[in-house]
This record gives structure tokens, sequence and C-alpha cells, in this order.
């Protein structure tokens, strides 16, 4: 390695006050161990992007990088679009100013000091380094079995995800430049980052507990989370409503023969309950079926829109483009 390049550490913030001034302080710690070990350049930046945040984050972010420049930067987006609008936003504002960006959470869940081995592994030729848990300690027991089991269903409907990884990741701006390619609207970094390709690899740590303040991703959001990722990327729900339409046409065909089997045989008797079963279960499967395709529906409405998806007010930043690139 000859000279150190820069990289540029993308953190989404959304409402939080509580945590910001922690997590700016352990990275910058970080931030200066990589710089003293020649690892990164003193280009390099710490990029928090306030994604319409309600409490005084951005206020935050503009103090810390009016006090250390060098150290923060900040990206304030017009509104609230949504987490992984957030990061991408972030990442798409410095693939031109950057060699390297990483991803992470502004609630130092994720481990800071995995960085270190993130930037090792990317001299090593790697263009895509996975943030991946080695174990799920925190987790209570149905977080630990809904999210596992989310990876394996989203395997299962043939989507290519890195088990047990969430959005820590290191890129390089090569891959960053190919990302900015993907226009859908509907975003699922964690399935679209796989299929960019080029070399990778996976880094492996704990997860901890979330240093302050509240959870922005409750049961509703995380199944909605899920629901996204598994309609934009396998077309796999389609194809078994088709499966089950062909299957309720056989149990239909063999319950047609019973019945006139047991017509001609004269021993009929009123089935009052065994018709109700059958019109609630059949009518309960229709409203599925229709459910699942409303939402692909839905996802070709909001991508054939072409509504930007997300909008920079404000980029903090003290290095003149023109100069880096």
């Amino acid at each position: 390695m000859s000279m150190p390049e820069t990289l540029y550490m993308v953190v989404p913030c959304y409402n939080e006050q509580e945590v910001l001034h922690e997590t700016a302080n352990q990275l910058k710690a970080k931030y200066q161990t990589l710089i003293q070990q020649n690892l990164i350049s003193s280009e390099s930046r710490i990029v928090f992007v306030n994604d319409g945040s309600k409490d005084s984050t951005w206020s935050i972010i503009q103090e810390l990088h009016s006090e250390e420049p060098h150290f923060f930067s900040g990206i304030n987006l017009a509104h609230n679009s949504g987490h992984q609008n957030a990061v991408l936003a972030g990442l798409m504002t410095v693939k031109d100013i950057c060699d390297m960006a990483i991803t992470m959470d502004a609630d130092l869940q994720d481990d800071i000091n995995t960085i270190d081995e993130m930037v090792k592994k990317y001299y090593e030729g790697n263009q895509v380094v996975y943030g991946v848990r080695s174990a799920r300690k925190t987790d209570t027991f149905f977080k630990k079995f809904t999210a596992e089991g989310f990876y394996k269903f989203m395997k299962l409907m043939g989507a290519d995800v890195v088990y047990n990884h969430a959005d820590f990741r290191l890129m390089s701006s090569r891959v960053l430049q190919e990302l900015s390619g993907f226009r859908e609207v509907n975003l699922f970094l964690r399935g679209m980052i796989p299929l960019i390709g080029f070399q990778s690899c996976n880094v492996y740590y704990e997860r901890h507990e979330r240093f302050a303040g509240e959870s922005k991703y409750p049961l509703k959001k995380m199944l909605s989370f899920a629901v996204n990722g598994i309609t934009s990327f396998s077309t796999k729900p389609l194809k078994l409503i088709t499966s089950l339409g062909f299957i309720m046409f056989v149990v239909s065909l063999i319950a047609f023969i019973w019945s006139f089997v047991v017509k001609v045989a004269d021993l009929s008797v009123s089935g009052w309950s065994s018709t109700m079963c059958s019109i609630w279960l059949i009518g309960g499967l229709q409203l599925l079926c229709l459910g699942i395709i409303g939402e692909y529906v839905g996802k070709i409405y909001a991508e054939v829109k072409q509504r930007p998806r997300f909008i920079v007010a404000d980029f903090l930043n003290d290095i003149n483009d023109s100069e880096k690139k």
C-alpha cells in the first residue's frame, strides 16, 4: 500500500440527539487511530445524514461540523425519506469525493472496531466488505427468531442476501458508481449490493445494545421492511399464487366427484359446517392472493411515477470537490 485512501463514513440519523455526541466522539477517536496508522487519508470524513429529524439532530450536526470540519460533515435531507433512502442519499452525495465508504447506524450497536478490519480487507482487493453479526446475544428470543427466519425466507424466495448482515458495510467508489445506476424507488440495499458483484468478503462482529434513545425500527416497521425486501427481489410469491390456484382447482375437482358419488349413492346429508368452512377457506385464500398481487401492483405504481428518492437540502463539507477529483 502506498498512499492511504479516503474513507467517508455515512451515518443516517433520525431523532438521534441522545446518542449523536457519543457517536461522534467514538468515530473521531477511531478516525484519529486509522490516520495515525496510515490506513486512511487525513481527508477522510464522518458524514451524518439528517433524515428529517424532529429533534435537535441537525443542530448538533451543524455544531460538530462548525467545531471540527476536518472530521465531521453533514447532509440535511429536505424531508424524512426513510432509512434506506437516507443511506443512499449519503452514498450518492460522497461517491465522487471518496475512495471508499462505510455505512453504519448512529446508535453504536455496530462495533466501530470492525472498521479497521474492513479497511484492511479493502486494501487486500475487496470492493465490498460486509459486516456480519457473529451472534445475536443481545436480541430477545422473538427478535432473534424473526430476524434469522427473515434471512432464511429471503434465500428461499431467491433473493441473494448475506445472512445476518444489515447495513454495516464498506464499498469502494467503483461499487458506488455502479450503485448509482440502480434507479428503483423501493430500496432494499441488502439485496441490491450483492447484485452489483465484484470481489467481496465478510467480517464478523458482535452487536451491542443501543447506547441511548429508542429503536427506530419497531415491529410494524420491521414487518414493512421485510415485505418490501421480499416483493422487491423475488417474484416467487406470484408463482406460489399460480401453484396455489392449481392445487385449489384439483381439490375442487375431487370435492365435485365426491359430492356426485355421494348423491348417486343416496348418502348425502346436510353439510352446513363443511360448506361454510369451504367458503371461508376459499374466500380467505382469494383475499390473500389479491393482497400479494396488490403489493406488486403498488410497487409498479411507485416505480413508474419516478419521483426522486431523496432531496438533499444542505451538504456541509470543507473539501472542495474539484480538489479531490
